[in-house]
This record gives structure tokens, C-alpha cells and sequence, in this order.
């Protein structure tokens, strides 16, 4: 069988199933099983594959069809054009996330040598990104999961910013002391208890830790913003991600502390709110 020829049954196979993007996932598939850049598939589409590898790459498309997610059997996300490694153990970083990171981006190159804390670090894409595209920057990773800190640890080293960034173990800002930061970050988890049911079957085989928000979506938000000026240097930063319908409810969580300033939001690609930003008094 041809390279063209097992896209192209990938391809029917995944659309016969109605699976999002069929194509694009037949042919990332096929990259991961060849080990081969996707300029490599378009040029010799006609190369015979072997008999391993088209039973490998079948047996990735069932797997598919199971609802697994395509990043889950590839073990590959990419972020802010950076490669991240990924499984079952943290959420796969996704394209609305980067809109926080640019954000946050903007706001760090403010410093001169910026103090950050990305809480729920999960995969470590916002911490690792943040280490790469600031210079000077000192990046605390937090997470209460010890597998996600190191997905987090392996994911600095192989983006070359494990000097850069410090990683805790923590229940929120339990285990952090009296550390100061500039900067505090945090996509955490936002989804209703009740929604989660309703999801995408491949996102409900993301860890439920990373998902769960409580009963309204909310609960880590309040904790964080209840704790989060404590940690903050005067005039620091508290930035969050936050579900398309959030906006008010964070605002007004954020108003409520009394504790906070300069309050904004920021859209995503598809004009839903993403984002929003405070700063401490």
C-alpha cells in the first residue's frame, strides 16, 4: 500500500465515523506511525509502506474511532510553534490558550527580570512558553499532580528552558511560601461538574482534574483570586483564562476581593471571551 493510497483509506474510514478533520488527522496519523514530515508524504506518496507499518497505522485509526484523541496516541501537541509532549495524564494545550500567552507575553517584557507563577501548569505549555519568549524570566510551575509536573519537566527540557523554570508539587498556593511574583498566570480548570458529561468523547478522556471547575466553573477561580494578591508584588499581574460564557462571573469574583485594579478581558479567534486580566492594588 502507497502512502496516498493509506491516507486516502484513513481519510473514508475516519469520515464514514463523522471524526472531525478527517483528512488532517489520516495524515498526522501517518507522519507519527513513518516518523516523516508532512513534506515527506506529499513527495513520495507513492512509496509502498511496509506491512508493520500499515498495520500500525490502521490499528492508530480504530483507536481513533474509540474516541482516544489524536494527541494521546501521537504524544505530540504544538504551542505557540513549539512540539509538547502529551498523554493521558494533563489537558492537550489548545490554539485559544496561546491568546493568554501573547497577553502575558506583552506584559513580561515589561519587567526587567520577571517573577512568574503559572498555576495549574498541567503540560507546562503556558510556563514553558512564557521561559522561552521573555528573557530573564523566572518561571514557578505549579500543579497538585506529581504526573503532570513531570510531562512539565520533560517538556522545558526538550524546548531547552529547564534553567529557567522551578516546579512544585502544590495544592495551589499551599507548598509556596512567601515567594513574590510579578506575574501570576493560571488556565485552570473551568468546566461545570455538570457539563463534563456533555463534552466531546476525546475530551473526556483528559483527566477529569484538569476539567473540573465545580458545580459553576468557578471554584478555582475564587480560591486563586481570594489568595492571589498575597503572592502578587504591588501593581502585579493576575491572568486568566476563562470559559466563553465567564467573563462577568470572574470579573465580578475579581471586584469582589476589593484587592484588584485595571481590570480587562480579550477575545478569542472566534469572538468568544478568553481572557481576562487584573492587576493587584
Amino acid at each position: 500500500m502507497t502512502i496516498k493510497t493509506a491516507i486516502n483509506k484513513g481519510t473514508f474510514i475516519l469520515k464514514e465515523s463523522n471524526i472531525d478533520n478527517p483528512r488532517l488527522k489520516a495524515r498526522l496519523l501517518l507522519q507519527f506511525i513513518l516518523k516523516q514530515k508532512r513534506e515527506y508524504l506529499i513527495i513520495y506518496d507513492k512509496k509502498e509502506i511496509t506491512k508493520k507499518q500499515e498495520s500500525n497505522y490502521f490499528e492508530s485509526i480504530q483507536r481513533l474511532l474509540q474516541g482516544i484523541p489524536l494527541q494521546h496516541i501521537t504524544h505530540n501537541q504544538e504551542f505557540m510553534k513549539m512540539s509538547f509532549y502529551v498523554n493521558e495524564n494533563v489537558l492537550i494545550p489548545r490554539p485559544d490558550t496561546e491568546i493568554l500567552v501573547e497577553e502575558v507575553i506583552k506584559i513580561g517584557r515589561k519587567f526587567k527580570n520577571p517573577i512568574i507563577l503559572d498555576m495549574c501548569t498541567g503540560s507546562g505549555a503556558i510556563a514553558v512558553s512564557l521561559a522561552k519568549y521573555i528573557n530573564n524570566a523566572k518561571v514557578y510551575a505549579v500543579d497538585i499532580s506529581q504526573q503532570a509536573l513531570e510531562i512539565a519537566k520533560k517538556n522545558a527540557i526538550d524546548n531547552k528552558v529547564e534553567n529557567k523554570i522551578e516546579f512544585l508539587q502544590s495544592d495551589l498556593f499551599e507548598n509556596l511560601n512567601n515567594i513574590k511574583f510579578d506575574i501570576i498566570v493560571s488556565n485552570p480548570p473551568y468546566i461545570k461538574e455538570e457539563d463534563i458529561q456533555y463534552l466531546d468523547d476525546e475530551v473526556r478522556r483528559e483527566p477529569q482534574i484538569a476539567l473540573n471547575g465545580g458545580n459553576d466553573g468557578l471554584d478555582f477561580y475564587k480560591k486563586i483570586t481570594k489568595c492571589a494578591y498575597e503572592y502578587l508584588k504591588c501593581n502585579g499581574y493576575l491572568c486568566y483564562e476563562i470559559g466563553y460564557d465567564q467573563k462577568i462571573d470572574v470579573i465580578e469574583l475579581i471586584e469582589n476581593e476589593q484587592k484588584y485594579k485595571n481590570i480587562y478581558g480579550l477575545k478569542d479567534l472566534y469572538d468568544n471571551d478568553r481572557v481576562v486580566i487584573s492587576q493587584v492594588l
